[in-house]
Parts: C-alpha cells; structure tokens; sequence
C-alpha cells in the first residue's frame, strides 16, 4: 500500500511538473484568462438563469473579446509603438531639450544634458528585429487564441473545477470553507479595491497630459496605471516631472493646471475611492501592494501586477486561517 501511495505521488508530481512546463510559454495569457474569468464568472451565473452554460458562456466570451480584450491589445500596442518611437528618438538625438536646459541653467546654475544623459540610459536597448517581431506576433496570436478557448471552458465548467477542489483539498470542511472565503475576500480586495482604484486615477492623470498636449500620452497613461497602486508616490512620478517639463518650455499656464490637475483631482480621487471601494472587502496592507506588484512583475510579467499582491495575501490568509482554526483546536 505504501508503495502505490508513494508511486502515485511521483507519478502526480511529475505530471504537475510536466505540466507546469507546457503552460509556462504561455503564462501571461493563462494568468490573464483566470483574472478574467474570475470578473466574469458572476454574469456566467446570472446569464445561466435564461441561458444554458455553452450558450452563456459564448456570449461573455464574445463580448469580453469586444469591450474588454480587443480595446486592451489596441492600448498595448499603441504604448509599445510609442516606447518604441521614444527610444529611436532618444537613440538617435532627435529630441529637442534646450529650452528645458536653459531654463535649468537659469533657475539653478547647473549645466544640464538631459540628451546625452537619456543616451546613455538608452544605450544598449535594441528595437527588435523583424525576426523578433514576427515571433512575437505569432506568439501573441496563439496565446490571444489559447486564452479566448480557455475563458469559454473556465466559463462553462467553472463550479464544476470549485467543487472538485472542495472535495480533493484535504482539510476539514470548515477549514477549508473558511480558506475558501478568505481567498475570495482577499481576490476581491485586490482586484476592486486597489487595481480599480489605481485604473481610474491612472486614467484621470492621463486626461490631463493630452490636454495638455505631452506626447506621448499613451504610454505615460499605462505607465501611470501601474505607478498608482504605490501608495503616496503613484503616478505623480509621471504628471510631476511632465508639469515641470510644461513650466520649463515656457508654456506656464499648461504647466500649473497639470500641477493643479494631479493634486486636486488625481490625489483627492484616492482619498474618496480607496474608502469607499476597499472598505466593502477585505483591508490590505500597502506594503502587501508595493512588494506583490514590485515582486509579481519581475516573477511572472506584466501579470505579476495582479497576481503578486494576490499571492501574498493569500498567504498571509492562509496563516490566519491556520492559526485560528488549528491553533484552537489544540
């Protein structure tokens, strides 16, 4: 017996190993079908009470493809266009700093190159070969079509998978009921509190640089996004430098509303947002943000900004839920 039981968990280990190495290619867009299927799943369960589940889920496929999935590979690709034009730009010296190095120069006494300094920061960063962008074309093709298949099936047999962990995780069912709601607790506050609130903030700090015409607008707006799930900092370390940038190329006016724009509207929205949204869920601590988002992107990408402070607060509602139900029971 104990022979079968330790050849069926090498078996089980391998496979998972093995299996792990088919989905890492992939591990962006796999990453992004389960976030999406977690958002989505709710209106699964109401569409259910009119449709059958194939048909539900065809439909939230199809309109997650239109308002969702298409809108965001059109931003990516507009913000990579632009950080591509950037860094040619920079390569090649075709920005134009002197009014800016003048006006330091002025203020301060300093001698500033910021050309020269942006080379050298560009210095080793290659646009990617034809070659390259071909495969990562292709790439992203059978990964957008790998995501779009696997959100029809998350979908259709997402309670299926839910109540199939329920009765294969080993633990008594009320501690695995209490872990269960804890993970939904901490998904919800991560996904809704932080990463929604930091979306609208990123979103409203770049309203103000198109309108005050900083190019480039796109890719500082995605940019701003990321930058606004740290706290305190956030995305001013984008709207400030660009308002110092407005005052020093004599445009006065533009450069004191994109001043008056971050502080007023983008930091005051955090003050009301976070409050609202975050108090309905579960709190997380913004070291759990800072460290999960930091963390997550350098472990798994650009996903790694949903799923690294995920991963921590589960973790830290795992040892909650183990010191609480098991710790008493002792």
């Amino acid at each position: 017996m104990n022979e079968s039981r330790s050849f069926i968990l090498l078996l089980i280990a391998v496979l998972l190993i093995l299996s792990i190495a088919m989905v890492l290619p992939f591990l962006q867009f796999f990453l992004l079908t389960v976030l999406l299927a977690y958002i989505l799943m709710p209106i699964q369960h109401r569409l259910e009470n009119r449709l059958s589940p194939k048909l539900a889920a065809v439909s939230i496929v199809f309109a997650a493809m239109v308002v969702v999935i298409l809108p965001l590979l059109f931003v990516i690709r507009i913000a990579v266009g632009e950080a591509t034009d950037l860094i040619e730009a920079i390569q090649e010296g075709e920005l134009d700093f002197e009014a800016v190095e003048a006006r330091i120069e002025e203020q301060t006494g300093y001698e500033a190159d910021l050309l020269t300094q942006l080379q050298n920061a560009a210095e080793g960063i290659e646009v990617a070969s034809l070659v390259g962008v071909i495969d990562t074309i292709m790439h992203t093709l059978v990964g957008i079509g790998l995501m779009i298949f696997l959100l029809y099936y998350f979908l259709k047999d997402g309670d299926k998978f839910i109540q199939w962990l329920h009765e294969t995780v080993p633990l008594a069912e009320s501690v695995r009921d209490r872990l269960f709601t804890e993970l939904d607790q901490i998904m919800k506050a991560v996904l809704v509190g932080h990463i929604l609130v930091a979306l609208i903030q990123g979103i409203l700090a770049g309203i103000g640089l198109v309108v005050t015409g900083i190019p480039n607008a796109i890719l500082w707006t995605v940019l701003m996004v990321i930058l606004s799930l740290l706290p305190i900092v956030g995305s001013f370390l984008i709207w400030g430098p660009a308002a110092l940038y407005l005052a020093f190329e004599g445009q006065i006016l533009f450069g004191v509303f994109l001043a008056l724009w971050g502080t007023l509207v983008v930091g005051v929205s955090d003050d009301y947002l976070r409050p609202i949204i975050v108090d309905r869920y579960a709190q997380v601590n913004p070291a759990v943000i800072i460290i999960g988002v930091l963390g997550g992107i350098y472990a798994f990408g650009i996903m790694g900004i949903f799923f690294g402070p995920l991963i921590i607060g589960i973790l830290r509602s795992t040892i909650d839920v183990f010191r609480e139900e098991f710790d008493s029971n002792e």
